[in-house]
């Protein structure tokens, strides 16, 4: 594993170690239920070629877990995701592929946004940008403005 990323470390156009994921027909099933997404698309081979699928696919809330989990591993623990903006494109059917890639966008204003795109034998599944502050950016409290009303 490649370690964390620090702040002083990053910076635009940096790219992100790639991360390969394979949609075994129990994973899909697995983050549908995990996630209680209950679409029979996620679970039922039968329903989804009926519904004109090629076979069951895995759900929006799994490519978002997977998003973050791609990008928390990239930049630690201590990173704080702020946004992720996520858009699907083709499919991401049992039996194949994905691919994860990133690129630093911008850093600026102690944050740090980039570009994951997901790939797999038909495309781009997942395109997304994500916003996060790290490491000393982080430095273990909201800002002062997102404090009204924490107890803390």
């Amino acid at each position: 594993m490649v370690p964390p990323a620090t702040p002083p470390d990053v910076k635009e156009g940096d790219t992100l170690p790639e991360l390969t994921i394979e949609a075994t027909p129990t994973f899909v099933v697995s983050t549908a239920l995990a996630t209680r997404d209950f679409q029979d698309v996620h679970h039922d081979r039968d329903l989804a070629h009926q519904k004109g699928s090629k076979d069951i696919f895995v759900n929006i809330l799994t490519d978002t877990g997977l998003v973050q989990r791609y990008i928390t591993d990239w930049a630690g623990q201590r990173a704080q995701i702020r946004s992720i903006k996520l858009r699907l494109g083709v499919p991401w059917y049992a039996y194949d592929t994905l691919t994860l890639t990133g690129t630093v966008t911008s850093v600026a204003d102690g944050l740090v946004n980039v570009e994951v795109v997901g790939t797999d034998s038909l495309g781009k599944h997942i395109t997304s940008q994500v916003s996060l502050a790290m490491d000393r950016t982080v430095a273990g409290a909201l800002p002062e403005a997102s404090r009204a009303g924490v107890a803390g």
